[in-house]
């Protein structure tokens, strides 16, 4: 059974397949990775990863390439997604022919105990409901010792392309009608320190290390408003209201162009990352044994 949330996330990426990659793959921190190469490396020592909400396979391919023998490595791979969409688009990546990809939800992970070492997740953990379920799924698929490394949105970065675009765009989904609007998605627990131990604390897994990263987005007004207008709440939008939201960014941000047309854009993200303890989850209750309904966010 899926909940109203997954029905509009797997709805939204059916019409707009890859559009988390189009929106943040250009995008480099200060060391010039990008998010996904930084979530790559946070797992460099694991060879058996899982991604979670693994979209068009992007990161799944960035994982398959690493290494000596990096043909091999997809075979050790395993990615997970609600959209067969997606899914179809990480199936054309020549590198995964081997890799395990799946439909299905984090919450019923369809995996057995210990099978991986390593688990990623780039913007989709935010937006799963039943956040206890999915880390006692997570600490059950994951070995002790197992590493989870996710990126989750942490905001504008100030001044930049992205803060005009969140002004401009509040007060017109605050007077969308309520058939225009996008169901709660996610827990926001999983976007702070303290929230992120919160929940995954109980489940097995150590202290969360936490750093907040500067993501460049800056890049020709397109594909500026590529990456800004990929957020889910303009995907039920009434398109006349997005047209006008559009004319209104592009005409303010053109102030800000820089001599060679480019508009300046950045974001902040999370990188989190927690070891899967030996013990198993904390207060006894077994991983994957069922847990309450959490707060219901890509």
């Amino acid at each position: 059974m899926t909940t109203p949330q997954e029905d509009f996330l797997r709805s939204f990426h059916a019409a707009r397949p890859a559009v988390t990659v189009r929106a943040m793959a250009h995008g480099r921190a200060e060391d010039g990775r990008s998010s996904y190469e930084i979530l790559r490396d946070r797992v460099a020592a694991c060879r058996r990863v899982l991604d979670l909400g693994c979209g068009d396979g992007l990161l799944l391919e960035l994982l398959a390439a690493r290494g000596p023998g990096a043909g091999r490595a997809a075979s050790a791979l395993a990615g997970l997604d609600l959209s067969p969409e997606e899914l179809a688009l990480a199936r054309r990546r020549p590198c995964l022919g081997g890799a395990d990809l799946r439909l299905g939800r984090a919450q019923q992970l369809p995996f057995p105990d210990g099978r991986f070492d390593g688990c990623v997740s780039h913007m989709a953990l935010m937006l799963m409901s039943d956040a206890e379920r999915v880390a006692a799924e997570v600490a059950r698929v994951l070995a002790p010792g197992g590493t989870l490394a996710v990126v989750v949105g942490g905001g504008a970065a100030g001044g930049e392309a992205y803060e005009t675009f969140l002004r401009l765009a509040k007060p017109r989904f605050e007077a969308a009608p309520e058939g225009e609007r996008i169901p709660p998605l996610g827990d926001r627990r999983l976007r702070t320190r303290e929230g992120f131990d919160e929940v995954f604390g109980p489940a097995g897994f150590g202290p969360v290390e936490w750093e907040t990263v500067r993501i460049d987005l800056t890049g020709p007004p397109e594909r500026v408003w590529a990456t800004v207008g990929g957020i889910y709440d303009l995907g039920p939008l009434d398109p006349a209201v997005t047209a006008e939201l559009r004319g209104r960014f592009e005409a303010e941000t053109a102030a800000s162009a820089l001599p060679d047309g480019r508009i300046p854009c950045a974001m902040r993200v999370h990188i989190a990352t927690a070891v899967r303890q030996d013990g198993g989850p904390r207060g006894g209750q077994m991983p994957g044994a069922p847990g309450g309904q959490g707060p219901a966010p890509r």
